[in-house]
This record gives C-alpha cells, structure tokens and sequence, in this order.
C-alpha cells in the first residue's frame, strides 16, 4: 500500500476510507489526496505525480514476450479529492485543466470524493450502538481488522462550503454545505473507541457550522450541541477539534471547551486580524470580534490547569494589505499568544484556474511579500518559544503516535493535550510504557 496526502485532515479522513475501500483492494497502485488551496501546492502535487510516474513507468530495457520492447506493469496512480474533482463526482476534463499530466492519461485514474461503501458499513451500525466499549467481544475483533492509518482518528462531522471567500479555490471544487447527523457521528467515534483507540479528530471544511442549512447563518451553529452529545454518549478520553470558523464559536462553545476531554488547543481560521482585508475577503467577522474571542478563550478555567494553546491559520500579502493591515495580523499573534501559525501567502492561482481576489487593484510586490513574511514567521518563533518555556516542569499526557528503534535507541514521538510535540529528547517519564497508542505521564524538561 502506497499513498500520499498533501495537507487538510478532511483528506486524512477520506484516505482512510479508500485505503480500506473495496474498490482499491487487490490493485497494484498509489493512491494521493490532493489540494489545491494555492498554486504552489498545485505545482509540488504536478512534480510529485510525475516524479511516482517515473518510478512506475515501464523500463524500455526489459523486452515484453510479444517483442514491444517495455516491461509490463499495471501499476495505477488514483487522485482524489480537490485537485481531482467537481462537486463531488470525478473530473471529466481534469487532464484540460492539467495539461501537463495528460501524456500520463494511461497511468492516471480519478476518483471521486468517497468509495460508495464506507468503513461504518463493515459492521452492522446496529451492534455497534449495542456493544460496551469496555467488553471483550466478536465485534472488538471485526474492527480490530480495520487497518488505521494514524493513531488518532480523522473524524468528519460536516463537508463542503457555501460561502465562497475571494481567495478560495477550493469551493469551486466543492459541493454545497451539509453535516452529518449526530448519531452517525456517534457511532462512529464508537467504532473507534470499542477498537482500543484513545483519541478523535473532528473535523470538516467548515466544522462549526455544523447543522446550519447554510454557512452563511452565522450565529446559529448548533456545533455546542453537538460537543455535548458526544461527550454524553461516548467516553473516549481524547477529543480534540480542528481549524474552527470564529464567527460560529458563541459562549455556549467556550462552556463546553471547559471540559477536560475536550483537548485545550483550539485552532481558528482567523485569516487576518485587519478588518478591512477580512471585509475584502467577504469574511463573517472584523478584527474586534476575532480580540474578544481570543480572549475568552485564553481566559478559559479548565480543571486540568493545562495551558491553552492557540493556533491560527493566516493569509498574508492579501491584495491591498497596507503596512498598517499587516501590523494588525502582525500584533494578533503577539498579543494574543498565538502558538502557532499555518501562514499561507496570497495565491492568485494564475494555473489555468482563478478566484475573484486575482482581479483586485493593489496586488502585493514579491519583496514585500517576503519581508512581511520573514516578520511574522519571527515573532510566531518568539511567543512558540515562550509558550514552550513556560511549561517546563509541568507534568502532561502524551498519546504515543510513533516509536522505532534506531542504533539501539528507542525513538519515540507524541503530542501533549496542548500540542507541544513530545520526544525521548524533550520529556522525562513520570509512568507508562513507551507503545503506539498508550498514554503516558511526562514532564517537560
């Protein structure tokens, strides 16, 4: 089995389901889970497609029985997700768009979002909603034969986007907005849990607009109702949440944030801390919103007394950023410790596709975009830092994800409930064993 995926944990999940998909089973292939959130990711998906071709094609110096003078091989590369397809359905002119793959047509099979069986259909839903999770039965052998590939579980609650950002791409590719209902998602999470897994992702496009009929009802998401559910009906003792819209994120969600099973990192797709640049990217929210919810959830009282850590998605060099726009994303992340950020710079998508913000006046010169850059890059490096130094000593659960042993040294690799990525090197065992999928005792050091 060989795949690839590039970037967003709704990929992570949907791999999962083709990896284990009937459909791929017995194929000689490698399967890849694109994106297209810039054209830089659109350029590494072209050279690492083409760069597999290579390794798959035929060698013209191993002669075929009937003299063609090529080495059979049946070897397949099946792309899904955005960079593959329409609203849902597998792209008919996906080699039109992409011209530069199309010499590879007989090499390339595009897929769909999702395999028409899911995992969930393995098992009768009906046993799982019957099953203990603490019992020893067939069912816990059933799943137990699901391979997974991550030790935390990619779970998706909502799919897809009706809002239509000036810089989104990906929403072309999209289909329109819908969620799943709770009791599926329930189910789900149980599956895992009954299998001995200790910890889920939820995640989505646009998550906490969960229930919503459409993304743009902002201040009605029922996703509070939702993280009160699952915490009433299962009990695995890890959830964490993915990138988060602000604008859905009302009291009743902090409320919930409080509670323990609920992972104390919380990651907002802020976009910029300018008013005027998130007007022009026709974003819900303005910057005195973006500070007052910053704030409550730093001032979070949680019974564990763990550190909240704060991650943020940004875009910079957003057409018309002034120096002062740029200071207003810039002093964001200062003020409010914003312990990491995944900054992505303005992409026009100039290869073959656009998006409307292309067309604004006052695009950003490459020298400013680098300088703007290389600043924020720094101060994120100088709160990560501090954040890190503040919690030396401080005793954490860390879920063992990796361990190897390398020149008869025991490497392994973990996150804390606040996502400070834990090794041999950084932390010292307080108790627990040192396996994939244990939760351990450490203290940083």
């Amino acid at each position: 089995m060989q795949y690839k995926i590039f970037w967003c944990k709704v990929n992570k999940y949907y791999t999962d389901e083709w990896l284990n998909s009937s459909y791929l089973k017995d194929k000689n292939w490698v399967f890849v889970a694109s994106c297209v959130v810039t054209d830089q990711a659109k350029r590494k998906w072209i050279k690492f497609v083409k760069d597999v071709a290579k390794e798959l094609m035929p060698s013209p110096l191993t002669p075929l029985p009937w003299g063609r003078g090529e080495k059979a091989n049946d070897e397949k590369i099946f792309i899904s997700w955005c960079w593959a397809f329409k609203r849902w359905e597998a792209q008919d002119d996906f080699f039109e768009i992409y011209p530069d793959l199309e010499y590879l047509k007989w090499k390339i099979e595009i897929l769909g979002e999702k395999p028409t069986e899911l995992k969930n259909e393995i098992v009768d839903s009906k046993e799982i909603k019957k099953a203990s999770i603490y019992k020893k039965s067939e069912l816990n052998e059933k799943l137990k034969n699901i391979p997974q590939i991550y030790t935390k579980k990619f779970l998706l609650i909502q799919g897809w986007c009706d809002s239509f950002c000036t810089f989104c791409l990906t929403v072309k590719k999209r289909g329109w907005h819908y969620y799943r209902d709770k009791d599926d998602i329930v189910e789900e999470i149980l599956e895992f849990e009954v299998s001995g897994w200790k910890e889920v992702v939820l995640t989505g496009i646009n998550l906490s607009a969960w229930w919503l009929s459409d993304t743009n009802q902002i201040w009605k998401s029922r996703f509070a109702e939702l993280l009160n559910y699952i915490l009433e009906k299962t009990t695995i003792s890890r959830i964490r949440i993915s990138s988060m819209w602000p604008e859905f994120i009302d009291d009743r969600c902090l409320e919930i944030f409080k509670n323990t099973r609920i992972y104390p990192h919380f990651h907002y797709s802020v976009q910029s801390g300018s008013s005027s640049i998130l007007k022009s990217m026709h974003r819900h929210y303005d910057w005195k919103y973006m500070k007052d919810l910053l704030t409550k959830t730093k001032n979070l009282k949680r019974k564990d007394w763990v550190e909240i850590s704060i991650w943020a998605d940004l875009i910079v060099w957003f057409p018309g950023e002034t120096e002062t726009d740029f200071m207003d994303t810039y002093n964001l992340v200062a003020e409010w410790l914003i312990t990491k950020i995944h900054a992505f710079p303005f992409s026009a998508h100039n290869m073959w596709e656009s998006v409307p913000a292309w067309k604004f006046p006052d695009q950003i010169s490459d020298q400013i975009k680098k300088d703007r850059m290389w600043r924020l890059e720094a101060i994120w490096d100088s709160v990560r830092d501090e954040f890190i130094d503040r919690n030396i000593w401080n005793k954490f659960e860390v879920l063992i994800e990796m361990v190897k042993e390398e020149d008869w040294v025991i490497r392994w690799k973990g996150w804390t409930q606040n996502y400070i990525e834990a090794d041999q090197n950084t932390f010292e065992i307080i108790s627990g064993e040192i396996k994939r999928n244990n939760i351990v005792y450490w203290i940083l050091k």
